[in-house]
């Protein structure tokens, strides 16, 4: 799975972002997981999912910022 593109998380609605993070941690708690017990092959997947959780957050932060400046 490739990395997330940020045009892409900012096209999503705010329930589709919620839920995006929320597989994200899910899939991140799962490579740890898989990490731990050494049957993890792409390393460099813990990496990419990290930044999309960031990528995520950062776009979810924007809206609530801009939201309470406009109100």
């Amino acid at each position: 799975m490739a990395a997330t593109k940020i045009g892409d998380v900012r096209a999503k609605s705010a329930d589709e972002l919620t839920t995006m993070l929320l597989d994200l941690r899910k899939e991140q708690f799962n490579l740890r997981f898989q990490r731990a017990t050494g049957q993890l092959e792409a390393l460099s997947r813990i990496k990419q999912v990290r930044r999309d959780i960031a990528r995520v957050k950062t776009i979810i932060g924007e809206r609530t910022r801009t939201a309470a400046t406009k109100a």
